[in-house]
């Protein structure tokens, strides 16, 4: 029997492996960019340390209502079109930022380019749970991946860059991340409009003269609202192994500071080698709910090694770092696996964008509030940690239960049509 090749396994056809390729370069373009907006605003702008962080935390506010309303656009015109709009203005807002260099025009086109950024990432995943239907976790999985490689690739010709230190330099790396946006924009014109899911419209097969129910909002669903509040509990991964994993080698324990940046790599590594792999066992709604328990297992133990890494010796907190690393990516694979498909089969056929959207908010809120819980953590000592883990645990108990609430609640009404249905 001849083996799938590479393209029989990328779910989503060409439209698929096109959209793969448009995430690839975006995510080449953010390393660029990303990793030298600060450097920017110094060298370039000749901003102060205080101007950037405020620049940069108003940009970000901004940012915020990009997820939700980008959702809500979805559910009214083409995703195609929105993708091609957010990619044109993210271009034009960087690009605006080379004709000034007047603090209020800064923070002004910084808050403009962050709304379609964050809306784009909201359209993009809509676009592959249309495209790749009942493979969108296995498709997630690898657009993940293909994610975390453009962003490695990014980030070197950063590295390049940066070694120069001049203000042509940092100029070409704006420059380069604009022409990234249009290179997107032009691929997206290629790629067909994906189907909806079959609507399930309010009140469609209701008798004559019945009165039509409101549709579907995430804003008037508790149990949506209360799915993405654990969400955004369950996304904390992020903000230990970004803020709290340097903070603490260097404040608790007698590791080296060297093996911060080795121990991202190890996560880096780890997440592409295993997130298409282990995405199979999340490929239903119930496969994906029953996940919650070992993702449970793994925060529990990711804390606890945390908190032994305090205990004295060098090599000791070594391993034990090690240990927690390894544990926690883990539980970052697992927790994007379960967050994709449930997600979407919580979301009404007729208002999945706008769900997806509110669903966007769940990481939105975890980096904002993650590093403030984190340096409070690291401040109460290593008993802290297994406090924390208690919390991810039963958060996970909380999760499960909502979800199995939540579905057969909507298998004894109406049926729950996701993408995979139509």
């Amino acid at each position: 029997m001849r083996r799938a090749s590479l393209k029989d396994r990328i779910p989503g056809g060409t439209d698929g492996r096109r959209m793969l390729l448009i995430g690839f370069i975006d995510k080449t373009g953010t390393g660029l960019w990303a990793t030298s907006i600060a450097l920017y605003f110094t060298y370039v702008s000749g901003l102060g340390v205080g101007r950037i962080g405020l620049l940069v935390g108003i940009s970000g506010g901004f940012g915020i209502v990009g997820a939700p309303l980008a959702g809500r656009l979805a559910d009214r015109f083409p995703l195609t079109r929105l993708l091609i709009g957010g990619q044109l203005l993210r271009a034009a807002a960087l690009l605006a930022l080379l004709t000034t260099d007047t603090y209020a025009l800064l923070v002004l086109y910084s808050a403009i380019g962050a709304v379609p950024d964050r809306g784009t990432n909201v359209l993009t995943r809509l676009y592959a749970t249309r495209v790749a239907g009942s493979d969108r976790v296995r498709y997630q999985a690898i657009n993940r991946t293909v994610g975390n490689l453009g962003w490695s690739v990014g980030g070197l010709g950063a590295a390049a860059a940066l070694s120069v230190a001049t203000s042509t330099a940092f100029q070409l790396l704006l420059a380069g991340n604009a022409l990234t946006y249009v290179v997107m924009a032009a691929l997206t014109l290629r790629c067909a409009e994906p189907q909806a899911p079959a609507r399930v419209a309010a009140g469609a097969d209701s008798a004559p003269g019945a009165p039509d129910r409101r549709p579907a909002s995430p804003w008037r669903d508790r149990a949506f609202l209360l799915f993405t509040a654990n969400e955004s509990v369950l996304s904390l991964h992020d903000s230990i192994l970004q803020v709290a994993l340097p903070l603490w080698i260097v404040h608790a324990t007698d590791a080296p500071v060297g093996l911060a940046p080795a121990l991202m790599v190890v996560n880096s590594v780890l997440v592409v080698l295993f997130q298409v792999p282990l995405s199979r066992f999340g490929a239903t709604t119930d496969a994906a709910r029953r996940l919650l328990t070992p993702l449970a297992c793994l925060f529990a133990a990711g804390t606890l090694a945390f908190a032994a890494s305090a205990a004295a010796g060098r090599a000791f907190a070594i391993v034990a770092l090690i240990g927690a690393i390894v544990a926690l990516t883990f539980a970052e694979i697992v927790q994007a696996t379960v967050s994709w498909e449930l997600s979407v089969a919580l979301a009404p056929a007729e208002a999945q964008g706008s769900y997806l959207g509110v669903h966007a908010l769940a990481p939105a809120t975890q980096r904002f509030a993650g590093p403030l819980l984190l340096t409070g953590v690291i401040s109460a000592g290593p008993l802290a940690w297994p406090v924390l883990g208690a919390a991810l645990v039963a958060t996970c108990a909380a999760q499960n239960r909502l979800v199995r609430r939540t579905l057969s609640r909507s298998s004894l009404s109406v049926p729950v049509v996701t993408v995979s249905e139509h």
